[in-house]
């Protein structure tokens, strides 16, 4: 089992950044990829980007390419969220997620959730 914790949340005014973290403890190991997912009220959940293990690889939805970036700490089990230029529609819960395997499937089937962090984007 891996448990995942997520933190940073809170409420913002467009244009402000944020950072998410994600504290991973259990039974972690080399072939996790970690994940960033939200999901907004009255709207089904959504990949938000993707880490491998060595950080060589991520992947980004299209709708926050060149405004958020995921990165891991390794030696800290914790990866990261940062978002920059948030807006109004980024409002949602973001949810951390771990994924094992080999073969980095950033869109894949994961394995381990966390309960969630509100993100708040006010106009």
């Amino acid at each position: 089992q891996v448990q995942l914790v997520e933190s940073g949340g809170g409420l913002v005014q467009a244009g402000d950044s944020l950072r998410l973290s994600c504290a991973a403890s259990g039974r972690t190991s080399s072939t996790i990829t970690m994940g960033w997912f939200r999901q907004a009220p009255g709207k089904e959940r959504e990949f938000v980007a993707a880490i491998s293990w060595s950080s060589s690889s991520t992947n980004y939805a299209d709708f926050v390419k060149g405004r958020f970036t995921i990165s891991r700490d390794n030696a800290k089990n914790t990866v990261y969220l940062q978002m920059n230029s948030l807006k109004p529609e980024d409002t949602a819960i973001y949810y951390c997620a771990a994924r094992r395997g080999v073969i980095f499937n950033p869109r894949g089937a994961y394995d381990y959730w966390g309960q969630g962090t509100q993100v708040t984007v006010s106009s």
